[in-house]
């Protein structure tokens, strides 16, 4: 009799790579993962997470802008489940990066000119992780839209089988909001940072700027780009979406 095949369980996750514009090139946000986390543990990452059963529900499609007609490729790439990928990338963001990537009650992009109302929507992020309220609340709340049309489909990857934890996470790529600088949550990231591409590869090869291999990867690719224009336009007109299944070595050569 043969051996069943060993499986593990695969959650569905979403990432958001946010790109801001700087005096040379372009910077990324990245957190730094607690030391106690159960996954990628003192690991610089982009903002991210699992897509929530909630994620799914249509009546987000009161609460968001886009996608575009623009991003029809897009939408075809992430398939039937697209409006949960969209709205976990940008729970994620906010939950972890207190980056908003919402359209005000005028139509704006929110962004940091008040303080007393800023501080008022940063309150909701730490409900928001524990659960107490889900991001469909806030928008109702708020009288905010989630800014779909700004985030752009990027690339998908799935954890090789043989990890404690197995991820397929859909990549998104989106400019930084207007105003808005983004900072760890003090729970699951213990520090954050706008870097270059190429300062944080170098410093990954120095040992000083911990990355998993797909992260490395995602930022070997945006290093080609030399503007923040680039980059925006890249994402924003692909046509291919990569999936990319990266397998662990095995024998000799793997040791």
């Amino acid at each position: 009799m043969s051996k069943p095949v060993e499986t593990q369980p695969i959650r569905p996750a979403a990432t958001v790579i946010i790109v801001r514009d700087a005096e040379v090139g372009f910077e990324i946000f990245m957190l730094k993962r607690t030391s106690k986390a159960a996954f990628a543990s003192g690991m610089y990452v982009f903002p991210g997470g699992r897509v929530d059963g909630d994620d799914h529900l249509h009546a987000y499609d009161a609460w968001r802008h886009g996608p575009s007609d623009e991003q029809a490729l897009q939408v075809a790439a992430l398939g039937d489940e697209w409006r949960g990928f969209w709205v976990a990338a940008i729970r994620e963001t906010f939950e972890e990066a207190g980056l908003l990537l919402a359209y005000d009650d005028s139509g704006s992009l929110v962004r940091h000119e008040d303080d007393s109302e800023w501080d008022r929507l940063q309150a909701y992020r730490h409900p928001l992780h524990d659960g107490e309220i889900d991001m469909l609340e806030i928008c109702e709340r708020e009288n905010l839209k989630l800014a779909v049309d700004h985030i752009h489909y990027y690339n998908r990857f799935v954890t090789p089988l043989g990890r404690p934890r197995r991820f397929d996470t859909r990549f998104f790529v989106a400019e930084t909001p207007p105003g808005q600088v983004g900072f760890h949550d003090d729970k699951e990231t213990v520090d954050s940072v706008w870097i270059s591409p190429a300062d944080a590869l170098a410093r990954h090869k120095a040992g000083d700027f911990d990355l998993m291999n797909v992260t490395r990867m995602q930022i070997e690719s945006l290093a080609h780009c030399d503007s923040y224009e680039a980059v925006i336009e890249m994402a924003a007109s692909k046509t291919e979406f990569p999936v990319h299944r990266p397998v662990i070595p095995t024998g000799p050569a793997a040791a």
